[in-house]
């Protein structure tokens, strides 16, 4: 029942969101050991055609990323219910930072104070550039590490299911 309520919101979110996208949307998801999965939907674009802001909250091809849980997760000592989510990355030129809000109403402008966790990322600077944003989630055990690699920039998020 749960898991088909989860994925009605789920392409509810992606249609309502979907005209006013510019760019195509992709998704990355993780599979826990239990059979709840995590999702995250993002646009994917190039950068040619999208520039990672400095210091500022990123929509990458205009819209915000948005996690999917079916888990309550553990991020950064905040616990983010089962829901969805908007994500922001925040690129920084030594360490991004990742903030997840409550806020899923599309086209609604990035509010700080909806954020229910924000924390740094761990971010390495890769040798070879990534021409197009990739965002995939490594899975050991409880644990769901989100990778977002975009130009130089290689950062990671843990997330820690309950």
């Amino acid at each position: 029942m749960f898991r088909a309520y989860f994925v009605s919101v789920f392409l509810a979110t992606i249609t309502a969101t979907g005209s006013a996208q510019a760019a195509p949307s992709s998704t990355a998801s993780c599979n826990l050991d239990d059979g709840r999965q995590v999702y995250i939907r993002y646009n994917a674009v190039t950068a040619k055609n999208d520039k990672a802001p400095n210091g500022k909250p990123w929509e990458p091809g205009g819209s915000p990323m948005t996690l999917f849980t079916e888990a309550p997760l553990s991020f950064a000592g905040s616990t983010i219910p089962v829901g969805a989510y908007t994500v922001f990355p925040i690129p920084a030129k030594e360490k991004w930072t990742l903030a997840i809000n409550k806020n899923v109403t599309p086209g609604a402008a990035y509010d700080e104070k909806q954020d229910l966790a924000r924390a740094p990322m761990e971010t390495d600077q890769v040798s070879q550039a990534a021409d197009a944003l990739e965002v995939a989630f490594a899975h050991v055990g409880e644990k769901c590490t989100l990778r977002i690699y975009f130009g130089k920039s290689a950062s990671f998020a843990p997330f820690i299911a309950k």
